[in-house]
């Protein structure tokens, strides 16, 4: 076997998260990849990181500027001691520990043609115009894949040129389409029907496809790329299939992707005929109107030799006038210019944001990788992105020049933007972050950089109880290989101080939710300011949003998958409130249905469900039952808890059989499970369902997606074979305590040995519920009560060592067998749904992270109308980036009330406290509601249908006195409300009255 370069070597537990994203093929380029970027400021430190992070083989710092007090705005590797120090040589050793694997060079002289030629990709950020038509020019010439990257204040701009003839191998992130057949034809042109839940397919005429399982026209499958028709009828024409064999049955076509050429222009003609990347005709508008303005600024500081000076009214008409006089683009809608918005881009354009950096440099770094991998459509061929809804929408509240001049600070790049008040106001802020994984991670660099909470009132506290893992690393970029194994929100922490080390960062390593309402309660959202959810569960983000609407604080939510990603704020009483995933991408993980993963198995997916549920059954649910149940005595049915229970004892009684002693106990128990599941079973299901069965209309059973399937015949010659029984017994061993043993000759010369004296194949299980089968029962638990509990094995998806990954990846490859479903040559997207891995990059993180930078500017500089505030949707594979205004609250009404799910009926506390009838009397009184019934969680404390002595029973008690009557309520110190839930008479069905806010103090 051939061994790997280091440029070739891929570590592919490092990138789990990512190879599912990019695929293996793109990865090898990516780590055999030579990069050059020139410039280190806040955008190329963030071009930098996302490239080292994501594995790109080599990447050659160019910039001998000396920092300055400005770039420590958003350029996150450097600091106060680096001042003067050249800002490449100055970040090369932060980069450099993000990962060994990736060589981070400086070149400190002028860039030549002979030193682009050392390149696949050039990157040019925050550089003169002359420099970019100089270097862009060489790049084409070679067949260099080369990119501009921009930000001035809340403007960014972003070029590709990757020459006249770029062949895209992967163009989009979608799965191959793929559908059941029905039947085939044998004519010129053979028609193909689809199953009947397959006849709403999406294929198109013209596109490629391929076939596999196909029985009786055997020619077609694994054919080459046939082209297709698609009919009325949604039956599709596939070529000539006359000569082929009769179809059978059964079989698949599948969608094969086509390679996609894209063709740029050089900078000096894309400058005069610009090609952007616009989702409509104004926005097209707007970003032709950016684009001169970028030209006018370059003009500008060629004239002047110095930048645009902060809110400079002078500055910014000579530059409206610059761009005025450049003259109509060419291809362009000759519309006139925008000079509002050319003159707002000048007023605000001499500072460098954080956010701004974060979201260019991720899109700049994806552009960079498609360079390199050729996957995924790149941009054709400018992207400007504006951020200037951040400003405040009345211009007589615009910062003035001497609140934005520089005052050698280190927020003097935002104070450029903002002004120095408003810096200070960011310095006050409390804000608490969820989540300390790689989105928490690019918040808590964002808030040290511009300075959130860095005052002596203000600070951020953050709360995640996960730990490092080694897959951690390609995305979380605060820590590093020695961090492993320690708390997130710890180790976060320590390094955000370290970024700015006036940020006060608190720290819990535990959960939040409902058992931490005693730390995470009144008290402690009494001094929050702000809410930001960095959570990968949407368990967690309406637990989170659940806290905000209650404690009526900001929140600021962000979420990625793969290269999708979004950013949303949800402001009390402006916009809507947090309602959870209502798109599609939300359900893509929703697992097959139980029957199919079981016995009509269909795709390679199915059966990697169906393994990772038997590592589940087998390991861990049999020894936690049997761990609850062990001491327990049944002499009757009447012990049992139900017959749920009984049924699931007997299953696992007759799973594991027996309790082993030795390791041969554990070979022989996994050699005897192997024939369960792939022969034993199969002949079972087979004996009810034969091949030769038909439904009433005379279709085969086995058609379309139901594959017959056959017993497999065990063969220790079998690599698979042998690694399920390897796998099985070490892991059946562990959940014993005993130990395991992983010399695979030892174990062929056993299994072989056991095969000649013992059949293995397990005992019957246990079918019914007697008397007798009781009594076996209490026998067979006794036998398990005399060893050390059972340990329940977690499947765990990043060791090599312990088994996990090899039991499930043995177990689907024959079960895949038994049904004949094909293999997939690259599994890394099928082993992702094996081991649960979201997919994940370092692109989509930055880029969300920034989007929720730029509306906690907006969020700090509170009231703002909802117009003020975005969601953000972005998908960079597809080049898509969409900007929304939130909705505002939906309003309900009764009567006379009005009220939205931010609003709350409050009741003061009373001295001494009420009774339940004064509650019940103040709520008419104040607001004209006569409550039907009164609830605290599920607990009733009041209804009009209760008997007139349970009334009067019930109505002179105290409050808190009737909610500890009728639950186990422990009030925690520093609570200051019960909330409590009423209906009343009159409401329709849909009426949800705002929860009642009942004061203790």
């Amino acid at each position: 076997m051939a061994v790997l370069e280091p440029s070739e070597w891929l570590d592919r537990e490092l990138y789990s998260r990512q190879l599912p994203v990019l695929g293996a093929p793109a990865m090898q380029r990516i780590r055999k990849a030579k990069v050059l970027l020139s410039g280190l400021q806040g955008l190329g430190a963030e071009v930098a990181k996302n490239l080292v992070l994501m594995g790109v083989g080599s990447l050659t710092l160019h910039d001998p500027h000396p920092t300055c007090w400005s770039d420590l705005a958003a350029q996150v590797f450097l600091s106060e001691r680096d001042l003067g120090k050249s800002r490449a040589e100055a970040s090369q050793e932060h980069l450099a520990q993000l990962s060994e694997a990736v060589q981070v060079l400086v070149h400190p002289s002028d860039i030549t043609e002979d030193l682009l030629l050392k390149f696949q990709v050039v990157v040019l950020t925050a550089s003169k115009l002359e420099e970019q038509l100089m270097v862009g020019t060489l790049c084409h010439k070679h067949g260099i894949c080369f990119l501009v990257a921009d930000t001035r204040g809340l403007v960014g701009q972003l070029f590709c040129d990757f020459g006249e003839e770029f062949i895209v191998h992967d163009p989009t992130e979608a799965e191959p389409l793929t559908a059941a057949i029905q039947h085939i034809t044998q004519g010129s042109p053979g028609i193909l029907t689809l199953r009947r839940e397959d006849k709403e397919h999406s294929f198109c005429d013209g596109d490629l496809v391929t076939f596999s399982g196909i029985k009786g026209m055997v020619e077609l499958n694994g054919c080459s790329p046939r082209p297709i028709c698609v009919q009325k009828d949604r039956s599709l024409e596939i070529g000539d299939t006359s000569t082929f064999s009769p179809y059978l049955h059964g079989g698949t076509v599948t969608e094969v992707k086509r390679p996609e050429t894209v063709r740029h222009k050089p900078l000096d003609r894309a400058l005069i005929q610009p090609r952007v990347v616009a989702p409509s005709a104004q926005e097209a508008h707007r970003a032709h109107c950016l684009h001169q303005a970028f030209r006018a600024l370059h003009k500008f500081q060629n004239l002047h030799g110095r930048p645009l000076h902060p809110w400079d009214p002078v500055d910014a008409e000579i530059m409206v006038t610059l761009a005025r006089d450049l003259g109509p683009l060419k291809g362009a809608e000759e519309e006139p210019l925008d000079e509002a918005l050319l003159r707002t881009v000048a007023l605000s354009s001499a500072g460098v944001l954080s956010p701004m950096a974060s979201i260019l440099g991720a899109v700049a770094a994806q552009e960079v990788l498609k360079a390199i991998s050729r996957k995924f459509i790149p941009l054709d061929q400018w992207l400007y992105f504006d951020a200037l809804d951040c400003l405040p929408e009345d211009e007589e509240l615009f910062p003035n020049p001497e609140d934005c001049s520089l005052r050698d600070s280190r927020y003097d790049g935002q104070i450029a933007v903002f002004g120095a008040g408003f810096q200070e106001t960011l310095s006050h802020q409390n804000f608490f972050l969820v989540g300390a994984g790689a989105i928490g991670c690019e918040l808590l660099k964002g808030f040290a950089l511009v300075g959130l909470g860095a005052g002596a009132s203000g600070g951020v506290t953050v709360v995640d109880m996960d730990h490092i893992e080694y897959s951690n690393l390609s995305r979380q970029f605060l820590f590093r290989p020695w961090d492993i194994d320690k708390p997130k929100a710890e180790v976060a922490a320590a390094a955000t101080r370290d970024l700015n080390p006036d940020l006060e960062v608190t720290t819990y390593v535990q959960v939040l939710d409902h058992t931490t309402e005693h730390i995470f309660g009144d008290n402690f959202f009494s001094h929050v300011d702000g809410v930001v959810a960095a959570v990968d569960s949407f368990e967690a983000r309406h637990y989170v949003a659940g806290r905000c609407i209650h404690y009526l604080k900001p929140l600021l939510e962000a979420g990625t998958q793969g290269t999708k990603g979004s950013a949303s704020v949800f402001v009390p009483h402006v916009t809507e409130v947090y309602k959870g995933p209502v798109s599609a991408e939300a359900s893509e993980n929703v697992p097959a249905p139980v029957c199919t993963v079981r016995r009509f198995p269909s795709t390679y997916e199915h059966v990697l469900q169906w393994a990772r549920n038997e590592f589940e059954g087998l390991f861990q649910l049999s020894a936690e039952t049997i761990s609850c149940y062990q001491h327990r005595r049944f002499t009757s049915l009447a012990d049992v808890d139900g017959p749920q229970i009984l049924t699931s004892l007997q299953l696992v009684m007759g799973v594991l059989r027996v309790r082993p002693q030795t390791w041969r106990d554990c070979v022989m128990w996994a050699l005897g499970h192997w024939h369960l599941c792939f022969h034993d079973d199969i002949i079972q299901l087979l004996s009810h369902l034969p091949p030769d069965k038909v439904h009433e209309d005379g279709t085969l059973f086995w058609s379309g997606p139901k594959r017959c399937p056959q017993p497999l015949e065990f063969d220790i010659s079998q690599d698979m074979h042998l690694l399920y029984i390897l796998a099985a017994a070490n892991l059946y061993a562990q959940m014993h305590g005993l130990p395991g043993s992983s010399d695979q000759t030892v174990l062929r010369e056993l299994v072989n040995l056991l095969l000649q004296t013992d059949p293995q194949h397990p005992a019957p299980v246990l079918a019914k519920c007697g008397p007798e089968q009781l009594k076996e029962l209490q026998e067979a638990l006794e036998v398990w009560s005399k060893g050390p509990p059972l340990k329940p094995l977690v499947f765990e998806k990043d060791e090599d060592s312990n088994f996990h990954m090899d039991f499930v990846r043995a177990a689907a490859s024959l079960r895949s067998q038994n049904y004949g479903i094909s293999e997939p040559v690259d599994h890394t997207q099928s082993m992702r749904i094996a081991s649960q891995i979201i997919p994940a990059i370092a692109t989509t993180t930055a880029a969300v992270a920034g989007l929720v930078g730029l509306e906690l500017y907006k969020v700090v500089r509170r009231p703002q109308p909802v117009g003020a505030f975005r969601h953000t949707y972005l998908h960079l594979a597809e080049n898509r980036l969409q900007r929304s205004v939130p909705s505002t609250p939906a309003i309900q009404k009764f009567h006379h009330l009005e009220w939205t799910r931010w609003d709350r009926l409050k009741v003061p506390a009373g001295q001494p406290e009420r009774t339940l009838e004064s509650l019940l009397d103040h709520l008419q009184e104040q607001h004209g509601l006569n409550v039907r019934m009164l609830l605290y969680g599920q607990a009733v404390l009041y209804s009009t249908q209760w008997s007139p002595e349970s009334q009067a029973q019930y109505l002179p008690l105290r409050v808190t006195e009737l909610v500890q009557r009728e639950t186990d309520w422990v009030p925690e110190p520093g609570l200051r409300v019960l909330v409590l839930e009423l209906s009343c008479k009159g409401e329709e069905d849909n009426t949800a009255f705002p929860p009642l806010h009942y004061e203790l103090w």
